[in-house]
This record gives C-alpha cells, structure tokens and sequence, in this order.
C-alpha cells in the first residue's frame, strides 16, 4: 500500500481556511491521514495542546475531526509529522515570509494569498511587499506557478510552490482566455468587466464596509482602476491595462461571484463557434461547466466546486456578453487549492471535488 500524503493547513480559522479543511478531510485519498492544522495559538489553549478544530468550527464537527486541534505553529511540528504539501490560507504578507523557509525544509506548498501570484514588478507594486527586488524573492517568484489548472495544468504538476489565482481574477480569466486565445475579441475595442462579490471576499476580520449595516440592502462598486487583482488579468489573459476595465462590487450576500462581461468580435461570430471555442478549450477541465441554454447565476453555482460560463450573442453577432459564475470560498479559493493538489499529486483532477 502506498504511503498517504500528509498535508498542513495554516490559517485554518479564516473562511476559506475552513472550507479547505472540509474538503481535505473529505478527500478521498487523503482518508486516516487528516492534515495537521497550525497556527496562532494563545498560552492557555497551547497548554492544553490546542483547540480543537470543532470549537473553531462547529460544522466540521464529526467522528472525522475527533482529536484534531488547531496546534501552535513551528516548523519543527510540520517535520516531525511528515508534512509534504504545505497550504498557506494566510496574509499576504505572512505567506511572503514563509513560503521561502518552506520550499528551504523540501515542502511543497500551495498559497492562496496573492504573494506569488505577480511576475511583473510593475503589478506586484500594489502589495508594497517589503523584500521586492530581493535576491531571494526574485528566485522564489521565478519558481512559482499560477494556479490555474485549465491554464497550466502540466506546470503545476511539476510545481514546489504553486500560486493559488485570485477569486474575481478566476472567475474572468476562465471567461475570457479562450476567447483571446482564439483571436476572435477585437482588444482595441476594450473590455469590461463588471464583477459582484458576497461579502465573505473581503475575509473574515470586520471591516466598516463589510459591517452589516454597511453591506446589507446595499450595492456598491470599490477598488475601481486599482483592485488587486488586475494584475492577474493582465498576465493571464494577455492584456495591457487600457485594453479591460474591472469593476468589483460588494453584493449584499454571504458568498458568492458573478462577473459581466462585455466585449466585441474583430469580425462576425455565430454562437455555434464561440461555444466550440469554449467547449474545445475546457475540453479537459472538469471543473468548468458551459451553460449552453440559460446564463449562469450565482445560486447555481455557490457551494459547487465549478465556474460556470455563458454567454449572450448580439444578433449582429459582433457583441457579446459572457456571464462566469462561481464560488469564491470554493473554486475562487479552497477547492482550487485542492484541484491544485491533485494535479501536483497526479491524481484525477476532480477527486473530491465532485
């Protein structure tokens, strides 16, 4: 019988953290060998070695979570239990810091903070990171991977560090890449992309504008011209900034992202060949689903593991309005990760994500 992987999860106790666990404790091949969770502990619940996971969550409370604890983190507890794949569900910053002792102790890791996400400096400016320009930073950038397995499956195979994509940016990035790819938007025209958000995209930690009296019967569009994820869209569609305009909003729901987008074709389309482009790009991506009839809605596709993409052809059939809907605490963020590993392990892409 062959040796189970042993992962690690840090920054169980945030949203996203939560749901990872879930799925990895679930994960089909990682049964009897459950993660090891660290992190931040007080002096009290350190004493008693922890707190038990199903304190922090209450919803993964169950014979599978029996004994396991949130343990104070150190690197010497991830080697003495044969940790292989570490994930890293924290700040920016922190995983800027550890990933580089990470990858050092021979661990794989799969961050889903936007610390490794950027390879132009130019668009990487907006975190402010601290070492940027560094020896060591630039080394670790150059080694990592963006973790879009429908863009770059075969690298992520190969990966030591493995950067979890943004939720807003996936949700874009799956709609308009095959289009791209293919030739058929007429760029100079422009791009916009309109994008919702459930309030859980801002995280866990209270914000004035996350405060229920702020969020709640409300709609309201921020980071316009400077959210963060930008820059993914640029990289990985292939785009200057004066060729898209990406507006996030806050929706007044707990999770959960729509994205409209508008573009035109550089020459007449049929809808039968925008949804063979489609179809023949995400040919091998079980994590997609193509609505061919009715465009995707959020209550479709929240906790679901998939992106859901449709469109809407003009009949002039030279404007188009592309509709990608999907989780943000799933697909936008843990599942990913966990897609992410399967591809690192050479498992089937959608094990446990079904």
């Amino acid at each position: 019988m062959s040796k189970m992987l042993q992962t690690a999860v840090v920054g169980v106790t945030g949203y996203a953290g939560a749901e990872l666990a879930r799925l990895l404790l679930h994960h089909p091949r990682l049964q009897g060998t459950p993660p090891v969770f660290a992190g931040r502990v007080d002096a009290g619940d350190g004493a008693r070695g922890g707190v038990p996971i199903a304190e922090i969550h209450p919803q993964l409370a169950g014979s599978h979570t029996s004994g396991l604890k949130l343990e104070p983190f150190s690197w010497e507890l991830l080697v003495n239990r044969g940790v292989e794949v570490l994930f890293l569900a924290t700040p920016h910053e922190q995983s800027r810091e550890w990933v580089p002792e990470a990858l050092a102790r021979g661990l794989r890791v799969i961050d889903l903070s936007g610390a490794w996400r950027l390879n132009d400096a130019a668009n990487r400016a907006i975190y402010n990171f601290e070492d940027e320009g560094a020896d060591l930073a630039v080394t670790i950038q150059a080694q990592a991977v963006y973790g879009l397995p429908e863009l770059h499956r075969a690298q992520i195979a190969n990966a030591r560090l493995v950067a979890n994509p943004g939720c807003y940016a996936t949700s874009i990035i799956l709609a308009l890449r095959p289009l791209v790819a293919a030739g058929v938007i007429d760029l100079d025209h422009g791009i916009v992309a309109d994008s919702k958000s459930g309030v859980s995209g801002a995280g866990k930690a209270p914000t004035p504008k996350t405060h229920f009296m702020h969020a709640a019967d409300n709609l309201s569009a921020y980071g316009v011209f400077t959210h963060r994820h930008t820059g993914e869209l640029l990289e990985q569609i292939g785009l200057s900034k004066s060729q898209i305009v990406f507006t996030p909003h806050l929706l007044p729901i707990p999770r959960g992202i729509l994205s409209t987008i508008y573009v035109r074709f550089s020459s007449t389309q049929t809808a039968d060949t925008i949804s063979f482009i489609y179809r023949d790009f995400f040919a091998a991506s079980p994590m997609v689903r193509l609505h061919a009839k009715a465009l995707p809605q959020i209550q479709h596709s929240v906790h679901t593991n998939y992106a859901d993409i449709g469109f809407q052809l003009a009949p002039d059939g030279q404007r188009c309005v592309i509709v990608s809907c999907l989780d943000n605490l799933l697909k936008g963020a843990s599942s990913q990760a966990v897609q992410n590993l399967n591809v690192m392990q050479g498992w089937r892409e959608a094990e446990g994500l079904e």
